[in-house]
């Protein structure tokens, strides 16, 4: 089977490889890359191995393979051997768009509408041009990262109520009584005494 990515290691390339197999300090995903690298050579010691031969034996998958074989025709030995992480996707909502979603989604929804839905807000932030195009996958995450609800209660752009404190003034028993508190200092023992 003809191949598009074909490897073919000089003699310091493969004693690079050999060296760094045999040194064991290198990371196992490094290693790895070298022994596909050795077994897909094409060149001193003939045909390299099939794919799916070479993923059995070092036990990952074929895809992971033909990606080597590719960095190192394209890319070069480095590559093949340490692929760099890809660069972080910029982010679609800055914090001013983050903000701007979340005044959107705790406001009136449009006339005829019970509620905000994810493409409503969407398609809201693109007519406003807060971004030029953006997903409502994209708009859920923003919302979910803020602990907004559309509009609920608990859509984070409100403090949730709080309850009422006790007046201090009124003191509780720590056991169970049948008897309902009576408040400290209003009455005296012999008062108490009286009214039973």
């Amino acid at each position: 089977m003809n191949k598009k990515y074909v490897v073919r290691l000089d003699s310091e390339e493969r004693a690079e490889l050999l060296g760094l197999i045999a040194a064991g300090s290198a990371a196992a995903r490094t290693q790895a890359h070298a022994r596909i690298l050795l077994k897909a050579d094409q060149g001193i010691d003939g045909p390299g191995w099939a794919d799916a031969a070479i993923a059995e034996a070092i036990e990952v998958h074929r895809a992971t393979v033909e990606r080597v074989r590719e960095r190192l025709v394209t890319e070069g030995l480095d590559a093949a051997l340490r692929p760099r992480r890809p660069a972080p996707r910029p982010r679609k909502l800055d914090g001013a768009a983050e903000a701007h979603l979340v005044a959107l989604a705790c406001s009136e929804p449009p006339g005829g509408r019970a509620r905000w839905t994810l493409r409503l807000l969407a398609d809201e932030l693109v007519a406003l041009d807060v971004v030029e195009a953006i997903a409502p996958e994209t708009v859920r995450a923003a919302l979910k990262k803020t602990t907004s609800s559309r509009g609920g209660s608990g859509s984070g752009a409100s403090r949730p109520a709080t309850t009422p404190h006790s007046w201090p003034g009124w003191r509780t028993c720590s056991t169970s009584t049948t008897a309902p508190p009576i408040p400290a200092g209003r009455w005296s023992a012999s008062t108490r005494r009286a009214s039973n």
